[in-house]
């Protein structure tokens, strides 16, 4: 109990100090302000900042945030900002394939198949349901045991051998007994050959959910490979990742051919982008640079194979690349011109980022508003420990809520004026003051030699 107490003590100190050294701020302080609505019992409320709120702030890692209410007091709060590789440690995994095959004249969506498993799930045999003769049965896809493993499942890596080059599509199922079957969407791998040069994509990107068998099902059953290898990347998350947030389309540019460069409101932890491809039958491989600052070398963060074909009447668009998460101001897209290359024009490009989320402890009278953009304000947010005592991951969801009235958005020009004429201001009273002290250094040293007695002959 004392540790308890000692404990909530503690928090009440901190929180304290913290509003004690921002309990000079206004919200005249800052360039932007939105108002906030509230749902669900308080006094805890969190909120999801939408992207183009965060882009209004003058500091990357969003210390000019601040939550003020009707009386404009500032409230406690605390930023949720983790990446999703922070919190994940992902494995890849070997694992089993069984043939799907059903008779040529089939007119169900998914083969009917025996299938024989051991006491913990992993199958052993998996036949049709009927004898089929030689030359009556079509290879419809692949069953995948996942049964070993326990983590949520993020990508599905093949290998296989075909007649002919190109795309494999097929529908992906997950299930954990084999006869009840959940939708996971499509994916698509492809071997291409052009310029004598080989290019593959093998990874599929899954939902992140735990399942112990998936069921792949080619879209044209003709076309169905024989697969020599199947993985599945697993991660094992200590807590559940914000989602992710897109941005609006941005605008790039081209110094010369087959390069583009695009230029990010401010630093930010990009986690994927995605490049528009305007023109049909776009075939491009390419890599990706990035760079928090025109002064500093670009430095690659991935490539991959983006492209937009029509196959049986339909686009079959790859136009997304995978990030790490670092933070980027600057991005450079190198593609390879033998695949056609994707115009004179720069395209535009989308970023993705993980979702922040502001958790506040509400204090005086409603209505409460969020203001960010103020390049002189300090970090005032707390650990979510200090600012909900008895604080743990499951506690979050049962919050109170907190939406932005986007359309509501209030941008102060005079308080913009004003803090960029302050940032001004500081920066020549800093350089004033830098030359001021290599003057009175060159006068103390010219003192000193003055006063320093000639040498003896």
């Amino acid at each position: 109990m004392s540790q308890k107490l000692n404990l909530g003590w503690l928090g009440a100190v901190a929180m304290g100090v913290v509003l004690s050294a921002v309990a000079q701020e206004k919200p005249a302080d800052f360039a932007t302000q939105v108002p906030l609505s509230v749902t669900g019992e308080g006094p805890w409320y969190r909120l999801e900042l939408p992207l183009n709120v965060q882009l209004n702030a003058r500091q990357t890692d969003l210390s000019d945030v601040r939550v003020f209410n009707a009386v404009g007091e500032v409230q406690a709060y605390a930023l949720a900002r983790e990446s999703a590789r922070s919190n994940e440690t992902r494995t890849l995994n070997e694992v089993k394939w069984f043939p799907l095959y059903s008779s040529l004249d089939a007119t169900e969506t998914a083969p009917s198949v025996r299938v024989q498993s051991n006491t913990n799930g992993t199958l052993v045999q998996v036949q049709p349901s009927s004898q089929l003769e030689a030359g009556e049965e079509e290879l419809r896809g692949w069953l995948l045991d996942a049964s070993s493993i326990k983590a949520p499942l993020q990508q599905l890596v093949l290998d296989w051998i075909s007649e002919r080059d190109g795309f494999q599509r097929f529908t992906i199922e997950a299930s954990d007994d084999l006869q009840h079957w959940q939708s996971w969407g499509e994916g698509q791998v492809a071997r291409l050959t052009f310029s004598d040069e080989r290019v593959e994509q093998h990874e599929v990107n899954l939902p992140g959910q735990s399942a112990r068998y998936l069921r792949l099902l080619w879209i044209t059953p003709h076309s169905a490979p024989t697969l020599t290898s199947a993985q599945l990347q697993s991660a094992n998350i200590r807590s559940l990742p914000l989602p992710l947030v897109w941005s609006q389309a941005l605008a790039g540019s081209s110094v010369k051919a087959g390069e583009y460069t695009w230029q990010l409101p401010m630093g930010l932890n990009v986690e994927r982008v995605q490049v528009e491809l305007s023109q049909p039958n776009s075939l491009a491989p390419v890599s990706l640079a990035g760079r928090r600052d025109s002064s500093l070398p670009w430095q690659s963060l991935g490539s991959g194979l983006l492209y937009r074909l029509t196959q049986d009447g339909q686009d079959v668009v790859q136009n997304q690349l995978q990030l790490s998460g670092q933070i980027v101001q600057q991005l450079k897209l190198t593609v390879d011109e033998r695949g056609g290359g994707l115009g004179d024009q720069a395209p535009t490009l989308k970023f993705a980022v993980r979702a922040t989320q502001l958790v506040f402890l509400a204090r005086g009278p409603g209505p409460y508003t969020l203001v960010v953009g103020n390049s002189t304000a300090k970090a005032a947010n707390l650990p979510l420990s200090t600012l909900i005592p008895d604080y743990s991951p499951a506690k979050l969801p049962t919050l109170g809520r907190a939406k932005v009235d986007v359309g509501a958005v209030v941008s102060n020009a005079a308080t913009e004026k004003r803090l960029a004429t302050t940032d001004t201001q500081w920066k020549t009273f800093g350089l004033w003051a830098v030359l001021l002290l290599s003057v009175l250094f060159l006068a103390a040293m010219a003192f000193s030699l003055l006063r320093k007695p000639p040498a003896k002959s």
